[in-house]
């Protein structure tokens, strides 16, 4: 038997640091659920600190999972955890996770407090944290540029206090592989208790290195790799979920370890995550890209057809991309269409699933086939909470001859307004009339269109990051019609902007 390694996602807590990505509390639990699917050993569900709308939806994830360990992450401060415990402690299996920084510069200019202090400080709080419960999980914050015998210095003294698990991160992405490896072997070297307790690593990827950091931590030792989904998070994300994953699956040979992860869920799971952040995945991204099995090479297209192995180093379908030509239409039933998500890994329930077969009837009258793709946009559009604003009617006058404009009605908090106006083209005489409907003074700070699905009636996706008093929120539509995709992410951007106004959250380092 392989030994396995443990897999510590934390999509919900570092990864929707993104910016712009925050998520409200009914997608968290979406999300979390999923994960748990996808199953995840370990689902850090946020920092309950940080807002009284985290500590919501991590005391909601923590009653709803029951796989998966759910961790809170505090700081080393009593009421940091004490906050976490009142958040994950009706979980079916909790996990409290602490952390202080342990680098000179972090000590100095941060903390100010002495290596001395640091550890007392340390010691402190995972006393503590026992005495709630026994899985406590320590993290020295900016462990890759932390003194190596001060590491195990710190390590030592907290699993003796009662760590179960200690986590070494390269916090801002400095590593080098061979030398995260080489520091590893020196903490199981040199901590003396090391056996007691888990080695975990968490890094980011602010050298592209993340996932090679990872693997190389993996091989000097350590068992536990705390990842996200799509690789988000802080600054240019953490370590890739799948990315870890397909490396062990793909490389027996190689990595004498496994993982719990139900592959086939991977795919599914990068789109959700991709449709709730608003944050889309680039093409050419490793595993769950658009392009990731595509050819276009006649060489490369030749020798996939006399055998896939030839250019394909994994199957498809291992990472949860559907192959079946079943095909939905507006002829299809609500049976079918159960039976189909299903597949894809959405088990809806009876009144979401009437939700979302009115959508899908709406979609199959203006498109012949509608595929997996289009079913996620709908279950991702189709099952979020109540909104602050709501697209209700647009209508846009364009061409080459007359002035673009948009005649459009919202609805604010269920309460119609309407109003027309003018732009220099019809996305802007879109933009233009929502944003004084919506009384917004956003700016606009980014904005992409991307086609989801194939042909001439396909999908077209638009993503929209918006900007006001500090505040950065992404947004997101889908639609055949591109002008109305914009729209929905337009109205997407401004809900997700109202939902941090109100929803404060404490940034935090990791």
């Amino acid at each position: 038997m392989k030994e396995s390694i443990i897999i510590f996602d934390t999509t919900l807590r570092d990864g929707e640091q993104s910016p712009g990505a925050s998520m409200n509390g009914s997608e968290k639990l979406r999300l979390a659920l999923q994960l748990e699917k996808l199953g995840v050993d370990v689902l850090e569900a946020g920092f309950p600190a940080a807002s009284d709308g985290d500590f919501d939806a991590v005391a909601k994830i923590a009653a709803a999972i029951q796989a998966a360990e759910v961790a809170g992450l505090c700081r080393t401060a009593k009421s940091d955890i004490d906050r976490a415990w009142g958040a994950v402690r009706h979980a079916a299996k909790p996990r409290i996770h602490t952390f202080i920084a342990t680098s000179d510069i972090h000590l100095q200019y941060k903390l100010r407090m002495s290596r001395d202090e640091v550890v007392e400080k340390a010691v402190e709080a995972v006393k503590y944290a026992v005495s709630l419960t026994p899985n406590v999980e320590f993290s020295a914050e900016d462990g890759s540029r932390s003194d190596r015998d001060y590491l195990c210095r710190i390590f030592e003294a907290v699993i003796a206090a009662g760590a179960t698990t200690v986590n070494l991160p390269d916090t801002v992405g400095y590593a080098i592989p061979e030398e995260f490896a080489e520091l590893i072997r020196y903490v199981k070297a040199h901590t003396p208790n090391i056996d007691r307790a888990v080695l975990s690593v968490h890094c980011h990827n602010d050298l592209g290195l993340a996932t090679a950091n990872t693997l190389a931590a993996v091989a000097a030792g350590a068992r536990q790799v705390e990842v996200t989904m799509n690789g988000i998070g802080e600054r240019a994300g953490n370590t890739s979920l799948e990315e870890v994953v397909m490396a062990l699956h793909t490389r027996p040979n190689f990595y004498q370890f496994t993982s719990n992860v139900r592959t086939e869920f991977i795919h599914p799971t990068s789109r959700l995550v991709s449709m709730i952040t608003g944050l889309p995945v680039q093409p050419n991204k490793a595993i769950v890209g658009a392009n990731a099995f595509a050819h276009e090479s006649g060489i490369h297209q030749d020798g996939v057809l006399k055998n896939p192995m030839t250019y394909e180093i994994m199957k498809p379908e291992t990472v949860g991309l559907n192959t079946n030509k079943m095909v939905l239409g507006k002829h299809s039933g609500r049976h079918a269409l159960r039976a189909h998500l299903k597949d894809m890994g959405y088990d809806l329930s009876d009144e979401e699933l009437a939700t979302l077969f009115v959508k899908f009837k709406e979609l199959a009258d203006k498109k012949k086939h509608v595929v997996d793709e289009d079913l996620e946009v709908l279950v991702a559009e189709g099952l979020q909470t109540k909104d602050v604003f709501a697209l209700d009617y647009l209508h846009v006058t364009a061409g080459t001859t007359v002035l673009p404009m948009a005649s459009v009605r919202i609805l604010v908090n269920d309460r119609p307004v309407q109003g027309a106006g003018y732009g220099n083209g019809p996305i802007d005489a879109t933009f233009n009339t929502i944003s004084r409907l919506c009384n917004t003074h956003s700016e606009l700070m980014r904005f992409s269109i991307s086609a989801i699905t194939g042909g001439t009636d396909a999908q077209g996706e638009v993503t929209v990051r918006l900007k006001e008093n500090g505040l950065e929120a992404m947004g997101r539509g889908a639609d055949p019609d591109i002008i109305t995709a914009g729209a929905k992410a337009y109205i997407n951007g401004l809900n997700r902007l109202e939902y941090l106004k109100t929803h404060p959250v404490e940034p935090v380092m990791d």
